[in-house]
């Protein structure tokens, strides 16, 4: 696969993003994650995984610039898979951690919070939903996961205000479990995958598909009526204005 590769460390594998600077996901992108996540949850020889980013980014989340040039169908074909990579996450019933190189906003923090626990860098990042302030509707199934972390009311005022997070600030309201060292991400993330893996791995899987049955629910309870509603917003005058502007200022970096 062209931008995930999978790095096998003796019972488990390691999910490396790898697609420009900052892992914006495409429909490349999305499907190949889909493709790594399905080989691992079938492999009985790999008992949990860790997602890993680049320096400085974990993912910058989805990739603007592409989806700005797609038409309908491409677009409606992108985001039921990404929604569906994000449901894949969920299930995913192997410990799953996050290990958190830098920036994860947006998509890049929905796939951070798909995992069961997150290891970020310290310094100057940043994580958080920030959908709202470009004028993307947020689906209730992100919500749900979004607040099963950090909880409804919290992650309902942060998710309207577009808020994003220093990985401190991220670890004070619960978003990440982990802040360390740059150096130390990927380290942390695999001594707490280990400390998983020591117990009965059955039980283990058992209890968290239980718990995370209703979530899942969510995640796959997007109806025709809201993908009706997201993409009328998508392609309406004043968001396709904001992606421009944004389009634009991502090419003169």
């Amino acid at each position: 696969m062209a931008h995930i590769h999978l790095i096998k460390k003796d019972n488990y594998c390691i999910i490396q993003m790898d697609r420009e600077k900052a892992n914006p996901m495409n429909h490349e992108f999305v499907a190949e994650m889909r493709i790594a996540l399905k080989n691992l949850q079938d492999d009985d020889s790999v008992h949990g995984a860790i997602i890993n980013g680049k320096e400085n980014f974990f993912s910058a989340g989805l990739d603007i610039p592409e989806l700005f040039t797609y038409d309908e169908k491409q677009f409606d074909n992108f985001w039921h898979n990404f929604l569906e990579m994000v449901a894949d996450l969920v299930a995913f019933d192997k410990p799953l951690i996050a290990s958190i190189n830098g920036h994860a906003p947006a998509g890049g923090c929905i796939m951070a919070i798909g995992c069961d626990y997150r290891v970020m860098a310290e310094g100057n990042f940043k994580i958080g939903l920030n959908e709202i302030p470009v004028g993307i509707v947020v689906p209730r199934g992100i919500f749900d996961l979004y607040s099963f972390w950090i909880g409804r009311k919290t992650a309902f005022q942060y998710l309207m205000e577009g808020k994003l997070y220093s990985p401190q600030h991220a670890k004070e309201i619960g978003l990440v479990d982990e802040v360390v060292a740059a150096d130390k991400v990927l380290e942390a993330a695999e001594n707490k995958l280990k400390f998983y893996l020591q117990f009965e791995q059955s039980g283990w899987r058992i209890t968290k598909r239980q718990l995370k049955h209703d979530l899942l629910e969510s995640m796959h309870s997007f109806t025709e009526f809201e993908m009706k509603t997201f993409q009328q917003q998508w392609w309406s005058e004043p968001v396709r204005n904001i992606l421009g502007k944004f389009t634009e200022n991502l090419k003169k970096k």
